[in-house]
């Protein structure tokens, strides 16, 4: 094996099952990620999907037989070997390893690496060296043979107990009304949590595609696309909730829908919940990505606190928050960051937090959002397939040259009205566009429209209004 791995991205692995991640691949990259940072006792966890109990029983064997310990946590969500991690979950926990392909199709695979106190791995951080590594032939045989007679030690354990306790921590559960909630677990990791969180809350749950299936029966376990937001947006009609919370597979991210079954931006929870954080941390940094920021930079100013942009990419975003000890930090993708749940991402603790919101004012979801949505409207995030995205990139800079532009993630322009960023997928020949004005419909349309003729190509989709 000489070439390059097809599977490391930036910050993750993740790759079609087998034609670019199998057993073995993940067997030498969870060894070379142990020997990169000289771990001696880990934490597996898994998702649905059908590879993936064989994934993590065979990182499992070579980590064992090459010395290290290791604690199986089995089903989880990402967040839960975060926690684990980060707890220290075990005596002497060093790292982590998720099995996950996340929001991926079913086919599909990859691995998630943190290493001591859940410090995400990245490229910057030695995931471009892991690569190097279990790609060498060389370097895996011989690491085999030096492995020595003195095998690790193989532990499962459950850890939902104390994490669950940990989630309930930030919200303060006796604050909270009776809601009415329709959850849709997508089929994925979420629907025992879910389960544990409902026997302490007074909520009444209606669930959807509730059971773990990692043949996901019911379609991708993505929210961002259009087409898997009508059951959840039905039921909450239906049902008349409070509220609907849709997940991804591995429940790293959670999606809002309000009391009328309208999806809800992430951007504008980002907004929401960095008000709140800083009502608990006056004067606190809040980090934001580059793609929308008007609404997150006025909420966060209004209320104090210090708007901090920094670079796409949860990896990239929890070195951030540990630089500036920002409190909270929030993706429009629906990543939302907080520093007292060891500076990493949850899909459960905002949809406790935004309950929390709820229960305290006694206002709907969609009175929170309506004033923020009005001020600053958004196309969604808009993908075009394109044969050269820097060449594109390129021609769209010199079209807005004019503009103030920004080029800590792709291309941010910014005029006194409307302002876009436009970057490129990690894994795709595709360009990614967010658009935004200042309380201006017709301008954003007009805007997008231009855009998107300049940027030409195939458009894939995205997760439009």
């Amino acid at each position: 094996m000489t070439e390059p791995l097809r599977c490391v991205t930036a910050y993750d692995i993740r790759g079609k099952v087998p034609d670019e991640l199998d057993e073995l691949l993940a067997r030498r990259i969870g060894l070379a990620f142990v020997d990169q940072f000289a771990l001696r006792k880990v934490v597996i966890g898994r998702d649905v999907r059908p590879s993936s109990p064989g994934i993590a029983a065979g990182l499992a064997q070579t980590l064992t037989a090459c010395g290290v310990d290791v604690v199986d946590i089995g089903l989880a969500g990402t967040e839960e070997v975060y926690h684990a991690v980060f707890s220290g979950i075990g005596d002497g926990v060093e790292g982590g390893i998720m099995v996950t392909a996340s929001h991926n199709p079913a086919e599909y695979n990859g691995m998630k690496l943190v290493e001591r106190g859940a410090r995400p791995v990245s490229s910057d951080s030695g995931l471009t060296d892991i690569a190097r590594k279990a790609a060498s032939d060389d370097w895996w045989r011989r690491k085999l043979l030096d492995a020595g007679d003195a095998p690790g030690r193989l532990e499962a354990r459950d850890s939902k107990d104390k994490y669950v306790d940990r989630l309930l921590s930030f919200a303060g559960s006796d604050r909270f009304a009776p809601l009415k909630l329709v959850v849709n677990a997508g089929n994925g990791c979420a629907g025992p949590v879910v389960d544990l969180l409902e026997t302490r809350l007074p909520f009444t749950f209606v669930k959807l595609h509730h059971q773990p299936d990692g043949t996901f029966p019911n379609g991708v376990p993505n929210p961002l696309l259009r087409e898997n937001r009508a059951a959840t947006a039905e039921a909450v009609v239906a049902h008349r909730a409070d509220m609907g919370i849709a997940w991804d597979g591995d429940f790293d991210r959670c999606f809002f829908f309000d009391e009328t079954g309208r999806f809800i931006q992430g951007y504008y929870i980002v907004g929401l919940l960095a008000a709140a954080a800083l009502r608990d941390h006056p004067g606190g940094r809040i980090l934001h990505d580059p793609r929308l920021i008007w609404n997150t930079v006025d909420m966060v100013t209004a209320a104090g606190g210090r708007p901090v942009m920094t670079r796409t990419g949860h990896a990239f975003i929890k070195q951030k928050m540990r630089e500036v000890d920002a409190v909270y930090g929030g993706e429009m993708s629906a990543h939302h960051y907080f520093r007292d749940f060891g500076y990493c991402d949850s899909g459960m603790i905002p949809w406790l937090l935004v309950c929390r919101l709820l229960s305290d004012s006694g206002r709907p979801l969609s009175a929170m959002v309506a004033d923020r949505m009005a001020a600053y409207p958004v196309s969604g995030e808009i993908n075009s397939i394109v044969a050269d995205p820097d060449q594109v990139i390129d021609k769209v800079k010199e079209h807005y040259s004019s503009g103030d532009i920004d080029l800590t993630d792709g291309l941010s322009v910014a005029y006194p009205a409307f302002r876009f960023n436009l970057r490129k997928s990690n894994t795709e020949p595709v360009l990614r566009l967010n658009v935004e004005t200042r309380g201006d419909r017709r301008l954003l349309e007009r805007k997008t429209r231009e855009l998107l003729d300049l940027i030409g190509g195939g458009e894939k989709g995205g997760s439009h209004p």
